[in-house]
């Protein structure tokens, strides 16, 4: 997820106990409830204030209070984050092929938004879970969100929903596409949070001391993530791959198409035709349920335009044509292990009251995965792979959350600047929402459905055109400053004004 979206977990109600496990992007607790308990994360500065007057031994609790307080902030902005990454990469990527995803190895801006949303899905389940006094009611909520984000999934990103750009909808089930943004989501935040429900008893209270305790503290975490990485580690380098074949159709108003071969029968290969994740996909979903826009379409081999779209070479290899599902179930599998670092980084936020000492923990934590993801990269043994979603994208772009963690925590809860931020916040607490409307398209496609004459003579084109194209006299420049103010600007006073009139969209 997408995170997201929605995308992941939010905080509700404590006194529901397991309500905070919602996959929820709001904070309506921190505007309703007056009345939480002092030992309670969500405390409003409010609440801080009153305890002010309550015997010593409560005074003694109120600096974690008001830290903790601060720290949903943080959260709240580092989701919103990721939700503007999101829109600006999707929508601007087009005119700026080198904020798209990597067409392979490599990273680029866009493929931070994955692993933002499931590193912040960890950090909120850490916090969310802290207590469980109902094991198998807790169960049961994770498992009921888990449904709701996958159906959602497939509404949104299975073919059914053809917004923006068409005023259709529904879709062939033959052509469904099972995985997405929010599928990925959906089956990390499952597998994380189920770990730590079923731990319950095991946490400790205490730290002892010593820089590693929060690590054995938490081992049955990292087995999880250990077995997580063994799987995928075991599979794509000892999975045989052998040759497949898929149909590529000539025009949309016919039956005619020609079969493609792709010639494989190898072990361990991390290029784009015959690698075991590609492979995973086709055996388990069928090759008509994948995506079928793959980003490897702008890779050298397939286009002269690389890195941007463009028509295919003469000579390009047959898998330049093929679909593959970037969110797959093998690569999903790798995916926990994000959820899996975030869900560390919500553990030192509990148990950590100091400043220095959670962000020691962090920024230690984060610069020893980007070494190690440098040191994989460059020596050529796992390259940074988003679409295979690698061991060492794994390091490199958690690595890197945590660090933007970090610096929002410094500026946001240490430093005090929580103005500049606010309207991260704002889309932060409402991050489902804006990712179904804005990042998804369904409020452009909505607005597409008020036409004059014909369907391309709407608002949204108009405004594009007149507003942004024709005054900057470059397409480039015009998407971008559409994205940025037509976009996540609205979306941005969106929120803002949902968050006055505390309206959340909670799943």
């Amino acid at each position: 997820m997408e995170d997201p979206k929605k995308l992941e977990e939010g905080f509700g109600n404590q006194k529901k106990h397991i309500s905070e496990e919602e996959i929820d992007y709001s904070d309506n607790q921190r505007k309703k409830d007056t009345k939480i308990d002092s030992n309670q994360d969500l405390v409003s500065h409010e609440n801080e204030q009153k305890t002010l007057d309550q015997p010593l031994k409560q005074e003694e609790e109120q600096p974690p209070l008001k830290q903790k307080s601060k720290r949903v902030a943080t959260l709240d902005a580092f989701r919103g984050l990721t939700i503007v990454l999101m829109i600006l990469v999707d929508d601007a990527g087009g005119a700026y092929a080198r904020v798209d995803h990597s067409p392979w190895n490599g990273c680029t801006l866009a493929d931070f938004v994955m692993p933002f949303f499931l590193f912040i899905v960890g950090v909120a389940i850490a916090l969310a879970l802290k207590r469980v006094p109902k094991i198998s009611a807790a169960i049961k909520k994770v498992t009921l969100r888990t449904l709701k984000l996958l159906f959602w999934g497939i509404i949104l990103q299975g073919g059914y929903s053809h917004a923006p750009y068409e005023l259709a909808y529904g879709v062939d089930m033959k052509l469904i596409r099972w995985f997405g943004i929010l599928q990925r989501i959906a089956l990390v935040y499952f597998v994380v949070a189920l770990i730590e429900i079923l731990t319950t008893k095991l946490r400790p209270t205490t730290l002892n001391p010593g820089h590693f305790s929060i690590f054995t503290a938490y081992k049955w975490q990292w087995v999880g993530g250990f077995v997580t990485f063994v799987v995928y580690m075991t599979t794509t380098y000892g999975l045989y791959v052998p040759d497949w074949s898929f149909m590529v159709h000539l025009d949309d108003r016919s039956e005619r198409y020609i079969v493609c071969r792709v010639k494989c029968g190898m072990r361990g290969h991390l290029g784009p035709a015959c690698n075991a994740v590609g492979y995973v996909d086709r055996q388990v979903w069928g090759i008509n349920h994948l995506y079928n826009q793959p980003v490897w379409a702008r890779s050298k081999a397939c286009t002269l335009s690389y890195p941007a779209s463009g028509p295919f070479r003469d000579n390009a290899p047959s898998w330049c044509r093929a679909p593959f599902e970037p969110e797959g179930l093998l690569s999903t599998i790798s995916a926990i292990m994000s959820g899996t670092i975030g869900i560390h980084y919500g553990h030192v936020l509990i148990h950590f009251k100091g400043h220095g000492e959670r962000l020691k923990q962090w920024i230690s934590m984060g610069l020893c995965l980007i070494i190690i993801a440098f040191i994989l990269h460059f020596s050529d043994a796992i390259p940074l792979n988003k679409q295979l979603y690698s061991f060492s994208y794994v390091c490199f772009t958690a690595g890197v959350a945590g660090i933007v963690f970090s610096g929002f925590y410094i500026l946001i809860d240490v430093w005090g600047q929580r103005t500049p931020f606010v309207w991260l916040e704002w889309i932060g607490m409402n991050a489902m929402l804006i990712f179904v409307l804005g990042a998804q398209g369904i409020f452009a496609g909505f607005i597409n459905g008020w036409f004059l004459k014909n369907e391309d003579n709407n608002l949204v084109i108009w405004i594009q055109q007149h507003v942004f194209f024709d005054v900057w006299k470059s397409e480039r420049v015009g998407t971008l400053l559409y994205v940025i103010f037509a976009e996540i600007t609205f979306w941005a006073v969106v929120a803002g004004i949902l968050h006055r009139l505390g309206i959340y969209w909670k799943l």
